[in-house]
């Protein structure tokens, strides 16, 4: 069975915020994605005040596969559906960089262990939800649950507790 694609490009927004801290001045945090890509060159700052500095980012590529169709439901089911944003540094430098935008919730907690310096989510907007609720409707196909049955190859083996379990931890 082919795995069938659609992607979407969408604006990412950013905020900047300073801090009070010994090692570092501001931290970076998706504020919002746009369902439309503007003319607006990345980085260009869109807002500034005293609390946060707010940036548009660029375009990134949300890509839908028909493989992962539950997890689109499941975000969209959730009453509150998420994008996730990933930026990393380019070379130690303080530019950004996006990497990922993704409604995966699965691929988008993953994200969170692959060394990204700045994760987030972002609320879905209604555009972008449609969207994928259209694809979710057309390409998902409800998997059964097969459980497996267990190899009874050295199935004969006692595993509860005798006397030459005690003290060893196992039980």
């Amino acid at each position: 069975m082919a795995m069938t694609e659609a992607s979407r490009e969408v604006g990412v927004v950013m905020r900047r915020r300073p801090i009070d801290n010994p090692w570092i001045d501001h931290t970076w945090s998706p504020a919002m994605v746009l369902d439309e890509v503007p003319a607006t060159a990345p980085w260009t700052v869109l807002s500034t005040g005293p609390d946060a500095t707010i940036y548009y980012a660029g375009a990134a590529s949300i890509d839908l596969f028909s493989s992962d169709t539950a997890n689109y439901r499941d975000n969209l089911a959730d009453g509150e559906p998420r994008i996730w944003v990933a930026l990393r540094r380019q070379d130690g430098s303080p530019e950004l960089e996006l990497t990922k935008v993704t409604a995966d919730p699965t691929e988008g907690e993953a994200m969170f262990e692959s060394g990204c310096d700045v994760i987030g989510t972002v609320p879905m907007p209604p555009a972008i939800a449609a969207w994928i609720a259209a694809f979710v409707d057309r390409f998902h196909v409800e998997r059964v649950f097969h459980k497996r049955k267990r190899d009874r190859a050295g199935g004969d083996r006692q595993r509860s507790g005798g006397p030459s379990d005690e003290g060893t931890g196992r039980s």
